[in-house]
């Protein structure tokens, strides 16, 4: 993805990508779910704006009868009421995209469904896999024709090859983990069981939800509250869970790992889950307030209000003036209306564009000693006019604080961490970076904490520190196969 796209597809922020999200849902009393899935995937929409898609079967109805509609674009704009009509089904799944790298086209949109010997699946995916090219050049080999660029493509293959040889499709399933190395979430539906898998190191979220007799399977607990189903539990990491027509869970626990080994996405916590999300019993508002205490803790400044930086520095910023006692203040307007393709190319065009989001209140910031919290720096290139919008509103001192330690290694796991030399900490100390983004302090949260902020689960730090739950692929691919 180029420099242009990149800032496209973040909102103009200086911020890698939100994660895909899935979701799946199945009513053994045979309403329709289509309605349902696309307010869970509203729900979702944080975590990817590029593309979206609803596929759906009756698992009464012929085998193999699936609907599915796929579009660029938000789900308000990619599907009007009258779509959502002919999503006639009981079964489906659906999925919002955003690419770390790759195409963004139609044909990457998911949910992938594919038809074979055995019948047909539907499948919604959230991760990346370090061994795609791998796997997709030995399939290749074997015959396999590929319509997308996307990894997602080579685990729905393998599924559909694994089930040639298997007694189900949930011990297809289990088979092609044994394969497939990296992170990912999976909803799969075939005509009449809908499955969920995580990877055994858990990176991404999945959870269980229900409604009177419907079963869901999400990436957010608040994509269940929103069509009001209760929380049951998470997909552990490693499991395999399998809901028949009838309403009937089964589980396979045979992929899990010890719980020291786990390595979920800290960043989950941080910064792309909701904030009224729990990710595996943990609350994300709670581990972001914790954040900012131990910032205020860790790394006080003296100082009049603390401000955040919207949305994701908000639940921080409130941590850090909680712990030391200063006011807590709203210091931007946001514009909700901004598209995702508003920008232009040319260099005046993105100059302007953080001001066409974010507008300092120059009546909360005049004269202000301001301590201003962001969950993350990634190439430095926003938070330079952040602190400059705050000095033309009239602050007299901006002191930055960050709610994650500095970025020094890419990730190969999803999220949309680039190459080293695109990172500002990369060989620079913290006052060389406070200096490029012109703030009187930085501070960033220590290592340690970030433990504590996830209720000491297991969690991977490698875009922090280069050590990785698994080894990295020699070649670098995320900008060939994507999620």
């Amino acid at each position: 993805m180029n420099e242009l796209a990149v800032f496209e597809n973040n909102l103009i922020e200086d911020k890698f990508g939100e994660e895909c999200g899935v979701f799946g849902m199945i009513d053994p009393d045979g309403g329709d779910v289509a309605s349902s899935i696309y307010y869970g995937l509203f729900a979702l929409q944080h975590r990817g704006q590029e593309s979206c898609g609803i596929a759906v079967s009756d698992t009464e109805g012929v085998k193999g009868n699936f609907k599915c509609y796929k579009d660029m674009g938000l789900l308000n704009e990619a599907f009007a009421p009258e779509m959502l009509d002919k999503l006639k089904g009981n079964i489906g799944v659906g999925h919002v995209r955003y690419s770390t790298a790759g195409s963004s086209v139609r044909e990457n949109a998911q949910p992938l469904v594919i038809n074979y010997v055995k019948g047909i699946l539907g499948m919604a995916h959230n991760g990346n896999l370090i061994n795609a090219n791998k796997l997709r050049e030995e399939l290749a080999y074997t015959g396999a024709i590929f319509q997308t660029t996307i990894d997602s493509e080579v685990i729905a293959y393998l599924i559909a090859r694994e089930r040639l040889y298997s007694t189900s499709v949930e011990e297809a399933v289990m088979h092609t983990m044994r394969k497939i190395k990296g992170a990912y979430s999976l909803v799969i539906m075939s005509p009449r069981k809908l499955i969920g898998a995580r990877d055994p190191y858990g990176f991404r979220p999945l959870c269980i939800g229900k409604r009177d007799n419907t079963y869901i399977l999400a990436s957010e607990t608040c994509a269940l509250d929103t069509i009001g189903a209760e929380y049951v539990r998470d997909v552990l990491p490693g499991e395999v869970v399998t809901i028949s027509h009838e309403g009937v869970i089964e589980s396979d626990t045979s992929m899990c790992i010890k719980k020291e080994e786990q390595a979920r996405c800290v960043f989950e916590y941080i910064y792309f889950a909701r904030p009224d999300t729990y990710i595996d019993g943990v609350s994300v508002y709670n581990s972001r307030i914790l954040a900012g205490k131990f910032l205020a803790i860790d790394s006080p400044v003296e100082a009049d209000i603390v401000v955040g930086v919207p949305e994701s520095g908000n639940c921080a910023a409130m941590g850090y003036a909680a712990q030391s006692g200063l006011p807590y203040a709203q210091a931007f307007v946001k514009n909700g209306y901004v598209g995702r393709t508003f920008i232009k190319p040319g260099q005046k065009s993105r100059e302007s564009s953080v001001r066409v989001k974010l507008n300092a209140l120059k009546e909360v910031v005049k004269d202000k000693r301001i301590i201003m919290i962001d969950d993350s720096i990634v190439r430095g290139t926003t938070s330079d006019r952040i602190v400059r919008m705050l000095r033309d509103a009239g602050a007299k001192e901006v002191h930055m604080r960050v709610s994650s330690p500095p970025f020094l290694y890419p990730c190969y796991f999803g999220t949309d961490v680039p190459a080293r030399d695109q990172l500002i900490a990369y060989n620079r100390s913290i006052e060389e970076i406070r200096n490029i983004i012109g703030a009187d302090s930085l501070a960033y949260l220590k290592e340690e904490r970030l433990h504590e902020i996830a209720d000491n689960l297991g969690i991977c730090k490698g875009c922090f520190n280069g050590v990785y739950p698994m080894d990295p692929p020699e070649d670098d691919i995320r900008g060939e196969f994507d999620k």
